[in-house]
């Protein structure tokens, strides 16, 4: 699983990166210059994706804590971290659990722990004045979301989260089944991942937004959709395959329906020209 799963963040790391709001984390980095230490904790980090995108454009004295559940995909942050700073012109040393970063404008400790998140415990966010993640809100419950916006706040910590699921997507030729197989895959979106009951799925944004704005932040969301053309071909046959699986368990009833769509939408990749368009939405919450 995590073999499979590590394949998958690289494939996403690049629309993830092109599609992210660069004002919105502008607008962090302005607030956390104040006060010249980012002590940042990255939730579900993976393989430490949102990590690099973040290291070069935030202020240069930063102290990390990334955590995950997945071990396996934890130990590949260091090397990841590696080539990152071998492309920045960085230096980096790591014992495997705490990595260093350094460069002209950089100086980054970076410290990797496992952990489950179900329950958000409140020594992780201490001392915190940055939280973040990304593709993370829209597999969580609203109770977790709540739980999420007051641990920042007790700690007066900005928040910056990233490529959060709309419900929206389009593709390109058309299918007469897209439209069913996306209502399909957005109720999949809405069962329990583990991380505080039913999802929040593609209303997760809009539900963030809330209950920051109720403990006292102010928000601003912007688009970060993904635009995927026909050179993407491996991203979108997982994709699309990805779909079909969910709207398989969601519904199987529909399942022949949903085997023959995607048939038709995997010949699409093959022939190079199938485009997709994927709703997402990036959101900053600073305290007021």
């Amino acid at each position: 699983m995590s073999e499979s799963l590590s394949e998958w963040l690289a494939l996403r790391e690049a629309a993830d990166w092109s599609a992210r709001s660069a004002i919105l984390v502008q607008r962090v980095s302005e607030a956390l210059a104040q006060s010249g230490e980012v002590r940042a904790l990255d939730l579900c980090t993976g393989t430490g994706s949102n990590l690099r995108y973040l290291l070069n454009r935030l202020p240069g004295r930063q102290r990390w804590l990334v955590v995950d559940r997945d071990s396996t995909l934890l130990g590949e942050v260091p090397a990841s971290l590696s080539a990152w700073a071998h492309r920045n012109a960085c230096g980096v040393t790591t014992d495997g659990i705490v990595s260093h970063v350094r460069g002209s404008r950089l100086d980054a400790r970076i410290e990797t722990r496992q952990m489950n998140l179900g329950e958000l415990q409140a020594a992780i966010f201490d001392g915190r004045n940055l939280v973040t993640a990304s593709a993370l809100l829209d597999l969580v419950s609203e109770s977790w979301l709540r739980l999420l916006a007051a641990r920042c706040q007790a700690e007066s910590a900005s928040a910056l989260f990233s490529i959060t699921y709309n419900g929206q997507s389009s593709c390109d030729p058309a299918e007469p089944e897209d439209e069913m197989v996306r209502d399909l895959m957005n109720l999949h979106q809405k069962t329990d991942k583990g991380l505080g009951g039913p999802a929040a799925g593609p209303d997760a944004s809009a539900v963030a937004e809330r209950v920051f704005e109720e403990a006292g932040y102010r928000v601003e969301r912007a688009s970060s959709d993904w635009r995927l053309d026909p050179m993407d071909r491996e991203f979108q046959r997982q994709l699309i395959e990805g779909w079909a699986h969910a709207a398989r368990e969601i519904a199987p009833q529909h399942t022949s329906i949903v085997d023959d769509w995607l048939r038709r939408r995997l010949a699409h990749v093959a022939a190079g020209r199938s485009r997709i368009a994927v709703g997402h939405v990036d959101m900053a919450a600073l305290p007021a």
